[in-house]
């Protein structure tokens, strides 16, 4: 059976969104990543304990494949790793990079992430452990259509 984007895109909130009207609530959007309104708020608060912060994903040791939030330009990037985007979130001055492991990306570009947060605690080196809860990724295939827009 075919599904149409929007078909795919509701079944798919359905299960990302425990009140179950079928509506992925993100904030940020980059057409590669998002941010729950948690997350968001979230990164705002952290954003004043450790100023601008970034976002990188690898799929190796630590928390596994755990979104690690560091300040700004304490993780170095390079020609390893792709640059998903930059997050907007209201009430900072400045977006959230989010990067990735280019042999991550290899596995996940096919997929839109939406960094989530839950209460447990994550690794000690993302900023957001001190807290008592960690990031995590909600991840669901991209439809034809924003496929298409992406390569595009």
């Amino acid at each position: 059976m075919v599904r149409s984007d929007e078909q795919q895109r509701v079944e798919m909130g359905s299960l990302m969104n425990p009140v179950g009207d079928g509506a992925v609530r993100t904030v940020g959007d980059t057409g590669r990543v998002a941010l729950t309104p948690a997350a968001a708020d979230l990164l705002v608060k952290l954003t004043d304990i450790h100023g601008p912060l970034m976002f990188h994903q690898s799929g190796g040791c630590c928390d596994g494949s755990a979104p690690m939030c560091y300040p700004d330009g304490d993780f170095k990037t390079g020609g390893s790793d792709v640059h998903l985007g930059d997050l907007q979130v209201e009430g900072l001055d400045k977006p959230i990079g989010f990067w990735m492991s280019a042999s991550q990306f290899e596995y996940w570009k096919h997929t839109h992430l939406t960094v989530d947060v839950v209460k447990g605690r994550g690794s000690g080196f993302s900023v957001e452990a001190p807290e008592g809860v960690r990031f995590l990724i909600r991840s669901r295939l991209f439809t034809d259509d924003e496929w298409t827009r992406l390569d595009g």
